[in-house]
């Protein structure tokens, strides 16, 4: 049977109300990755698999949750959506409006976008605006925006965006056939932890297949959920969780503990470091913020604080490499030229 979105398939578990109309690039069904190389580098004895999200339609795992809040929309008879977005959000918006034929406005922090999602917003038609600001400041005025004019707000403080992203939860455990022992994801704006843990939540209670434990990982220069209090000026390589006020930060947390889990924080060089470890160990090319969550595994691995043996872990990677590929290019050297002589090929490469 030919596959269909997760609206769909899930339909029974998501609480979208009737008008829902359904507007769908068939987004979901993404492959869970074994990687025992990259295992075998963070110890070995334990079972690591990458939910490799990054193969949704517009690059990331925004569309899970894009779907259903425009398929909403949709079915009250809005016209345009609005949303603030770090980069990922403002692709994924600006691609299922397109679908719907909507117009669509996006908010981004001046200068803090990589561009390879600029361009993808741009590319499918929407209306985008820079703010002199954070994130923070951006959703401010969307906040601001929909309580004044008719527009759809599609953030992640709509709850339909959360009742999307919660199917991978479902896809997790309908592909392993149970929970994993442990989830891994990054945590920005903490509505995809806690639409993770509603999902896993769910599914036990109907499926018994269990509960993880999350590890939520932010990037150290833009950890509110980690300081304690809000992060006025974020600053972080891992653009989409470059956030200092996060609208789902109680309920990440709540997440956390419920689970028997935590967040934690890891530097950017760590980041840094296992998004080109995943890429050269298993081929899987992630943006910079999608390999927090495993850098905070590894992390945690180092220091004693976890015990990885005979586990089985899933780490969320949320977006393609292409979506910042300035990330690798910035810290590539200057590539080799030779004249077009065997020889001097021989010469570079043996």
């Amino acid at each position: 049977m030919a596959y269909t979105g997760v609206i769909p398939r899930y339909r029974e578990w998501l609480n979208l109300p009737p008008h829902t109309q359904v507007i769908s690039l068939l987004e979901g069904d993404t492959p869970l990755v074994l990687v025992p190389r990259l295992a075998a580098q963070l110890g070995g004895g334990f079972d690591l698999l990458v939910k490799y999200e990054g193969l949704n339609p517009s690059g990331s795992f925004k569309d899970r949750g894009m779907t259903a809040a425009v398929s909403e929309a949709v079915g009250r008879g809005a016209k345009a959506v609005i949303c603030a977005s770090t980069g990922n959000t403002a692709a994924s918006a600006a691609a299922y409006a397109a679908r719907a034929g909507l117009k669509a406005v996006v908010l981004i922090p001046e200068g803090k976008v990589a561009l390879g999602k600029l361009a993808g917003a741009l590319a499918y038609g929407a209306q985008v605006v820079q703010v002199e600001g954070s994130f923070d400041d951006a959703l401010r005025l969307v906040v601001e925006m929909t309580r004044k004019h008719p527009l759809a707000l599609v953030n992640s403080i709509n709850p339909y965006r959360l009742e999307g992203q919660k199917t991978a939860a479902f896809e997790v455990c309908d592909t392993l056939g149970r929970a994993p022992d442990w989830l891994c994801l990054p945590v920005g704006n903490a509505g995809n932890i806690t639409a993770y843990w509603m999902g896993f939540r769910q599914y036990h209670e109907a499926q018994g297949t269990g509960l993880p434990r999350l590890l939520g990982v932010q990037a150290a220069g833009a950890a509110p959920l980690v300081l304690g209090h809000p992060v006025e000026h974020p600053e972080t390589v891992a653009t989409a969780i470059r956030i200092g006020r996060p609208a789902r930060g109680e309920q990440a947390l709540e997440a956390a503990q419920q689970s028997g889990g935590r967040i934690i924080a890891v530097s950017d060089d760590e980041i840094l470091a296992m998004q080109r470890l995943l890429a050269e160990e298993e081929g899987l090319w992630v943006e910079p913020a999608s390999a927090a969550g495993l850098a905070g595994l590894a992390a945690e691995i180092r220091s004693g604080r976890f015990d990885p043996a005979g586990k089985t872990i899933v780490a969320v990677c949320t977006g393609h490499g292409l979506k910042d590929p300035d990330a690798v290019l910035r810290r590539t050297a200057d590539l080799v030229t030779v004249p077009p002589r065997l020889a001097a090929l021989e010469e570079v490469i043996l």
